[in-house]
Order: C-alpha cells, then sequence, then structure tokens
C-alpha cells in the first residue's frame, strides 16, 4: 500500500525519559509522513515526557495519542499495550520506531510503500544500502553477532533480526499472538520476526543507516544482551516442539485414515 493511500497507520513511539528527544521526533515523522497517528507509550517518565506529548495534543486532538503506564514495564510490553490498542481502533498498518532518532523518518515512506509486496518491513542495517554511524564498535560487535547468532539457531534469512525499526500490517500481528509474547529489547524483536516467518509471512528488509542517539541515555543494559541469548534457544525450542506435534499429528491422521479404509473394506457387501 503505498504511503500517500494508507489511511489508517499508526507509529507507536515507547518513551522513558525522552523529553528531549519526543517533540522533534513527532515533528519530523509527520514531516514525511503527515497523515500517520501516533501513539507515545511513556513508561511514568520523571522528565516530563508525557507532559510534552500532552502540550502537542491540544493542537493534534485526533492524531496524537498518549498511553501513560505505571513504571518502567519495558520495551516488549509497551509495544505489545500500543499494537493491541492499535489492533483494537482498526488500524492497518504499524510502525516500531525509537524516539532518540536512530532511526530515520525519511525512510518511513520508502517502508510503507512496500506494504504493497510484503506484510513486513524491516528497517535493516545489514543488508546492502544499510549501515550504521557514530556507534561503538564493541556495541556494533554485539549487534552484528546477535543477529547472527539468532540468524543460526532459528534458521532464518532475516539479516537484521535485532533490529526496531519494523512496519507491519495488522493482519500480521493480530494473528501472531501478541498476549503470549514475554520477551524485551533485542529478544522481543526477534521473536515478532521469528512468529510472522513460522507463520509464514514474508519479511522483507529495507536498508537503513541507523545512527547513534542524539539526546538522553541509552537504555541498553547486559541484562537485555543476556535475555536475547537464552530467549532464542526458548524460541527455537518452541519450533522443534511445534515440528513434532506437527509430524505426530499427520502420523495420527494416516492411521485414522488407514483404519477408516480398513473399516469400510470388512463393511462393503460382497
Amino acid at each position: 500500500m503505498p504511503a500517500s493511500s494508507v489511511k489508517s497507520c499508526l507509529v507507536v513511539i515507547p518513551t522513558y525519559n525522552e523529553a528531549q528527544n519526543i517533540v522533534p521526533i513527532i515533528r519530523d515523522i509527520w514531516a514525511h509522513v503527515p497523515h500517520v497517528h501516533i501513539l507515545v507509550v511513556d513508561d511514568n517518565s520523571q522528565d516530563g515526557t508525557a507532559q510534552l506529548v500532552r502540550e502537542m495534543q491540544i493542537e493534534h486532538t485526533t492524531q496524537l495519542h498518549l498511553m501513560e503506564r505505571s513504571g518502567k514495564l519495558g520495551l516488549g510490553t509497551a509495544y505489545i499495550a500500543g499494537f493491541t490498542w492499535a489492533l483494537e481502533e482498526g488500524y492497518l498498518a504499524l510502525v516500531e520506531i525509537d524516539a532518540d532518532f536512530s532511526h530515520p523518518p525519511s525512510e518511513l515512506p520508502h517502508m510503507l510503500a512496500k506494504l504493497n509486496v510484503a506484510p513486513v518491513v524491516i528497517g535493516s542495517r545489514y543488508v546492502e544500502g544499510g549501515g550504521t554511524e557514530n556507534w561503538h564498535p564493541l556495541r556494533k560487535l554485539i549487534s552484528l553477532a546477535g543477529s547472527f547468532y539468532a540468524r543460526t539457531i532459528l534458521g532464518m534469512k532475516v539479516r537484521d533480526l535485532t533490529g526496531g525499526y519494523n512496519v507491519w500490517r495488522a493482519e500480521v500481528l493480530r494473528s501472531i499472538g501478541l498476549e503470549s509474547v514475554r520477551s524485551e529489547g533485542y529478544s522481543f524483536q526477534i521473536e515478532l520476526k521469528f512468529r510472522a516467518g513460522r507463520a509464514g509471512y514474508r519479511l522483507l528488509e529495507h536498508p537503513i543507516l541507523f545512527s547513534e542517539r542524539r539526546e538522553g541515555q541509552s537504555k541498553m543494559s547486559g541484562r537485555i544482551v543476556l535475555e536475547a541469548f537464552y530467549r532464542v534457544w526458548g524460541l527455537r525450542w518452541q519450533q522443534r516442539r511445534g515440528k513434532a506435534r506437527g509430524h505426530r499429528q499427520e502420523s495420527e491422521d494416516k492411521e485414522a485414515e488407514t483404519l477408516q479404509r480398513h473399516l469400510a473394506e470388512r463393511s462393503s457387501p460382497i
């Protein structure tokens, strides 16, 4: 669906202490895609982030929304809360984007347009034309290794599994069981893509240039990296159990078919 024809697109922005970034990022998004609605999911920021959004809502009462949560509950639950609200409201396309300008809003029109050919569009640092800038070498190494690690274990072809700049058709998020997702951080992004791929949806990567945040402090932590490390194995185990159930069901179906045929033959008149 071309960006100009997306009548119901919602951009979800999770925030925690993003007062320096939130107003500029909202304005920059609208500068590139004026038609989209925006939902800020704020985790009780102590720097006045939510108040700045409320002030903007005075002029944008129908296009800007705010969800305030009781505390710092995590990136994954923030997106799930935002997605759940969006699906209930009937939005057709949903966007994940960071508040800190690490994800360039200038790419959003192109990513939305690619929903014409794929139900999931990933802003990718690791395909031709993509990249990073102003990153510490160690962080880049962790990110590259994380994507390679997850891709290898899960058997996926997506180059940037850990990336957080993604566009989804609503039908995908509605069908992959958001209510059962428990991951956070890197692993949340991995799990959503894994579930979508396992459900048979095409995941298309669009090159982006990922920049270090402009203002404020990074939310990255060792706990988030560690969670991604072990959570990938949990997803692999689910995948194997699913295949085992599928093979078992296929075997049971064949046995039932054989028995039914045998009974039919015995009951046939001579």
